[in-house]
């Protein structure tokens, strides 16, 4: 933690804004009360991060306030997020506090978080915190450096992944970081908290977490590095940059990309780390927090007509005669889930035959019973369907996000 607080420190004297999202509440609480293994029981449990959050940011305010630094405790579960005003005023303080020169340190509220309410992991919560700041860097601690082809432990042959522009195009062993035996992150967790910042535009960094202070180094050699594409070193390894150009290879799977960085790395003495680059166009604001900010209460399943005019145009609203099957119980302007799916031979229903999927999420203008009853229909006839008509969208294009 004295590690954490000195980099902390130096990033802030740099002129970097700073936010730490520090698990260990529980973990902290199990030492105070000298147990062994987490209880099993929800209460007991929640009633353990109530003893150790008190004594965990007491240390974090003690330690920063030997190099005079102030700090302020941002507990959050999902449900401070699920509405929109709540989700624009914990933004909002997290980004007053940062202007202000102070350190917040978020953490999630395990003292009244239920499973249903609980964002999962601080891998998750620190990927939506960064959304939630506009954040140029998220750095995900873990005890490896990078992600390898293999896992470096068991394989001295492991290579290291340095750059990765498409997260789908991943081909790692995950089981090198596993995670503690308090806490609930692991490499998967990282790899899926590297997908959702970067895709609000954030730089995710994966390295060690024994040396913090690699953070500070690694910050200089980005800035002072253009951003690793194919344009920056065709000059330098032409035969690759050919290849990959001509198949469309991105920089994951490029060995020769990857070997020049590790290249730049060695020359520079930067530790070694591996960098997700953002995505080009990164989500809106309002689009992030209906993807990460709510849970869905439900599912609607759209034909292939439907998918393609709503991912293809920021314009297009979901009209009733695009949806073909419903699931689940909920009201109007509530989130639910939008898969995309396939008609039946007939028409009518949907061919369960073939897979469904998981395209985005919306608010939808009606409840599950009203959508059930209109699927399908034209937009003149829902009146006559359910009596009224107070949309002819069955969600509007701004109330939906896709991934």
């Amino acid at each position: 933690m004295s590690q954490i607080v000195e980099t902390a420190v130096k990033l802030r004297r740099d002129g970097h804004k700073v936010l730490i999202v520090s698990s260990g509440g529980i973990a902290v609480g199990l030492k105070r009360l000298k147990l062994t293994q987490r209880p099993k029981h929800l209460s007991s449990v929640q009633a353990v991060a109530a003893i150790g959050q008190a004594r965990l940011i007491g240390l974090w305010d003690d330690l920063f306030r030997q190099l005079d630094q102030p700090i302020a405790q941002i507990l959050l579960t999902r449900n401070d997020i699920a509405d929109r005003t709540q989700y624009l005023n914990a933004a909002n303080t997290m980004n007053e506090l940062l202007n202000m020169g102070v350190i917040p340190i978020v953490n999630e509220n395990d003292t009244l978080s239920v499973s249903e309410i609980r964002f999962g992991d601080n891998d998750t919560l620190s990927a939506i915190t960064a959304g939630m700041v506009n954040a140029n860097y998220l750095f995900l601690m873990t005890d490896v450096d990078c992600l390898y082809t293999e896992n470096p432990r068991t394989n001295p042959e492991a290579k290291p992944i340095l750059v990765v522009d498409d997260i789908s195009k991943l081909k790692v062993d995950v089981s090198s970081g596993a995670g503690s035996n308090v806490g609930t992150g692991g490499m998967t967790t990282k790899l899926i908290a590297a997908r959702l910042a970067t895709s609000a535009g954030v730089n995710t960094i994966i390295c060690k977490s024994s040396i913090p202070g690699n953070i500070h180094l690694i910050v200089k050699y980005i800035q002072t590095h253009d951003t690793p594409s194919v344009e920056v070193i065709a000059d330098k390894i032409p035969t690759a940059i050919s290849s990959a150009s001509a198949s469309h290879t991105s920089l994951t799977e490029t060995p020769e990309i990857q070997q020049h960085e590790l290249e730049s790395l060695t020359i520079e003495d930067v530790p070694l780390h591996t960098r997700f680059l953002p995505i080009g166009q990164p989500i809106k604001d309002r689009q992030f927090w209906i993807l990460h900010g709510l849970s869905p209460s439900g599912s609607i399943f759209i034909d292939q007509g439907a998918s393609s005019a709503l991912t293809r145009s920021n314009r297009a609203g979901l009209l009733p005669v695009g949806i073909i099957n419903v699931d689940g119980i909920f009201h109007t302007s509530e989130c639910v889930n939008i898969y995309s799916a396939h008609r039946s031979s007939d028409g009518v229903g949907m061919d369960k035959s073939k897979p469904s999927k998981l395209i985005g999420k919306a608010l939808v203008n009606y409840s599950s019973t009203e959508l059930d009853r209109i699927k399908g229909l034209h937009s003149h006839e829902i009146e006559s369907a359910i009596g009224y008509a107070d949309s002819e969208y069955a969600a509007f294009r701004d109330n939906m996000a896709f991934f």
